[in-house]
């Protein structure tokens, strides 16, 4: 008989003779003994009760107020007004006072907020052209299929940008007014820019490289069918934000993960008195030019002033998750302990 050729046939699938490969390495196996599993148990439990009462008490010393303004006050006539297709276009402003109980100290920030609406599924979140929006030429006037079917208008035009998600764009603004006890009501100061993140404002969107104007980039493009205004100008104040780096616009198209969500709309200014410390305790008022519809998904608005900690917002999910993970490990050790101590303390029933 002839030498057996290593690597030829099926010789060539055999693994090699290592340690490794060949599962000859050094092991190591736990010993789940009472005294190691049980004094384990009983420290987590107490560790995630511990992170859970901090993370508490964090969450509780942030402020946070929300106002409805879906149907209040005279919004209930706006409301009613934009039930109407054809009074899209129509403007409509109304007026909401809300109080604010106490003084809240440190930065504020607002945010509008919006009910029922469901930004996680996922042909809407699929439902635009990210090579539009980082500003490249070739798929300005041609957008991608998923943008159908808000890719094209009535005419044929390329829509920019396309897709559901810029279509759908919250376009709701305020203006925030002070009610001094003593002198003339006054504006509350809000910064309305670098309210978004770092790498959506540097990476993600670029507007159209050109020599000419914001505008003339667009040319040959239409405006989403929802929108009032074209891209290029979406802040008349400000050209430097407008197009596909406007921070209303990115802000908005980075998806919520939940039907129930609020997003940033700007942050108090506190370089003006009475401002200076935080939002003063008082009465306020929101004048509201009331844009988006909210009937067609049964949802609802609001304002929502808040500071934020370390921790961020107010949000308890995540204490209320440690404190009854901590209580299950802890109702587990008991029971575990229980069973050691009434049958197996002997070692007999154990090392069966």
């Amino acid at each position: 008989m002839g030498k057996v050729q290593v690597g030829v046939g099926s010789f060539a699938r055999r693994p090699d003779n290592s340690a490794f490969k060949q599962q000859r390495l050094p092991a190591w196996s736990p010993s789940l003994a009472p005294h190691t599993v049980l004094p384990i148990f009983y420290s987590l439990s107490l560790v995630c009760v511990l992170l859970g009462v901090w993370l508490l008490i964090t969450v509780q010393n942030t402020y946070q107020l929300k106002v409805d303004y879906t149907d209040a006050g005279s919004c209930g006539d706006c409301l009613e007004m934009r039930k109407y297709p054809t009074n899209a276009t129509t403007e409509c402003n109304c007026v909401v006072n809300f109080s604010v109980p106490k003084t809240v100290l440190g930065d504020v920030f607002f945010y509008y907020g919006l009910i029922n609406f469901h930004q996680n599924l996922r042909r809407y979140m699929d439902s635009r052209d990210d090579a539009q929006l980082v500003g490249r030429k070739n798929s300005l006037k041609a957008p991608s299929s998923y943008c159908e079917p808000f890719a094209y208008d009535t005419n044929g035009v390329p829509i920019a940008p396309c897709g559901a998600v810029a279509n759908s764009m919250f376009n709701d603004s305020f203006a925030l007014l002070y009610h001094q006890s003593v002198g003339a009501e006054i504006a509350v100061p809000l910064l309305r820019k670098g309210i978004t993140w770092y790498t959506d404002k540097n990476v993600k969107f670029h507007n159209p490289q050109t020599n000419s104007t914001l505008q003339q980039a667009f040319e040959g493009t239409a405006r989403p069918s929802y929108w009032q205004q074209p891209v290029y100008d979406l802040d008349p104040t400000d050209p430097n934000n407008n197009g596909f780096v406007n921070d209303d616009l990115i802000v908005w198209m980075r998806e919520a993960a939940f039907p129930n969500f609020k997003k940033l709309y700007g942050i108090l200014n506190r370089a003006h008195a009475p401002f200076s410390h935080g939002l003063p305790a008082g009465s306020y008022s929101v004048i509201i030019s009331y844009n988006f519809p909210v009937q067609y998904f049964q949802g609802r608005k609001e304002l929502v002033l808040t500071t934020v900690t370390w921790f961020g917002g107010q949000n308890p999910f995540l204490p209320i998750a440690y404190l009854v993970s901590g209580s299950v490990i802890f109702a587990a050790a008991v029971v575990l302990t229980a069973v050691y101590v009434k049958v197996g303390r002997d070692g007999k029933n154990m090392e069966e």
